[in-house]
């Protein structure tokens, strides 16, 4: 019996080159599927049927060519027999092409970039949050596709707190850390930072990239984290209604939450190099980055991007945009596909349980910074 591969579900993303093989061994040739409208992929993820008493070699043939390549040295394919574990298994990539190896016992395994955080768990997660007291959810708007831009207000303080992720759909680990900081802001834990703020939370930004298996952009192939500046109903209809919103209650302290394809640790970047900037507007953000990693051994401060130069922040990308329009302490968060590597995890990698505790772990810290911000 041949092998079957199939990504034609919530998120799924792989197109079949060729299938080989007879007996025990065989042969998947692969290439992941561009963004819709765009040059940007790397996301991957799908089924593979018929590989009980085989041994498969799977083989991305265009990995060499997709957004981030110099991302692929050490990084680890997830896979499941379950849809719940998504362990690391061991890959290699030579000549632009990555590969792993598979023995399965059962018929059935997923395979994908990172653990999946499908529109479906996003529907489930919305039901979830919606129905305890407390929150207040509204659809600030509606995607390209027609899907809804969900937005929950938790919280009566006069501080005005904005957590947004996902712009980057196949950054799956953000809407993980939604998950952990949505349960940690409905239970008593969050009494305190509640009083002092109001909580505005949109846990996925790009519901129509999630669904479609996109790396990067919308349904128009938008890159939303280019759109702050002049978003609009063609092209970003998603930052278009959140923007609106965060200009009607304002923000004194926002996290936009990544993930990074090369370096494997978690990490911040800020907003130097806007035209307001002030060493005591950035002071706040660099306090935040201290204490979170005192707080959490799965943070670091030494690792991460360079930093933009005095004026040449790029406005267009949100944090940059919402520090320069409120003042804001704007953050942007970045987990790695392959490991926190100053606290790594043989077995699972950086994952969907990690993400979700350092999203409480951030709350915590923001918690007790709140009357600084």
């Amino acid at each position: 019996m041949t092998i079957q591969l199939n990504a034609a579900f919530d998120g799924g993303n792989i197109r079949v080159v060729a299938i080989e093989g007879a007996g025990d061994d065989w042969r998947c040739d692969l290439e992941i599927v561009h963004d819709h409208q765009s040059d940007f992929f790397q996301w991957f993820y799908f089924r593979a049927a018929g590989l009980a008493g085989k041994r498969v070699t799977f083989r991305i043939l265009n990995a060499g060519r997709s957004a981030y390549p110099f991302g692929w040295p050490g990084y680890r394919t997830r896979a499941s027999t379950d849809l719940d574990a998504w362990r690391q298994i061991d890959t290699r990539y030579d000549g632009g092409v990555l590969s792993f190896d598979w023995t399965g016992q059962g018929d059935l395994a997923w395979f994908a970039y990172f653990a999946p955080y499908t529109m479906e768990m996003h529907a489930r997660l919305i039901a979830r949050i919606a129905a305890r007291p407390g929150v207040a959810h509204r659809e600030l708007g509606t995607t390209l596709d027609g899907q809804a831009i969900d937005y929950f207000r938790i919280g009566t303080g006069a501080k005005q707190v904005w957590l947004y992720a996902r712009q980057h759909p196949g950054e799956s680990m953000a809407e993980w850390w939604m998950d952990g900081a949505l349960e940690w802001l409905t239970g008593p834990a969050a009494a305190t930072l509640l009083s002092a703020a109001t909580v505005h939370v949109v846990p996925n930004m790009n519901p129509d990239g999630t669904r479609r298996g996109h790396l990067r952009t919308n349904a128009a192939g938008v890159n939303l984290n280019r759109e702050w500046h002049a978003p609009s109903a063609e092209r970003s209809p998603e930052v278009l209604c959140v923007l609106a919103e965060m200009d009607r209650t304002g923000v004194d302290f926002a996290i936009d939450v990544h993930g990074d394809e090369a370096i494997a640790a978690n990490f911040i970047a800020g907003f130097e190099g806007i035209p307001s900037w002030t060493d005591e507007h950035g002071a706040t953000f660099y306090e935040f980055g201290r204490r979170l990693a005192a707080h959490t051994p799965d943070f670091q401060t030494e690792l991460g991007y360079d930093r933009s130069a005095p004026g040449k922040a790029n406005l267009s990308m949100s944090t940059n945009q919402l520090a320069e329009r409120f003042g804001a302490v704007s953050v942007t968060l970045e987990m790695p596909f392959k490991d926190h590597d100053a606290n790594a995890d043989s077995e699972f990698g950086w994952s969907g349980a990690r993400s979700r505790a350092l999203g409480v772990a951030c709350l915590e810290v923001l918690t007790e910074m709140i009357g600084q911000v």
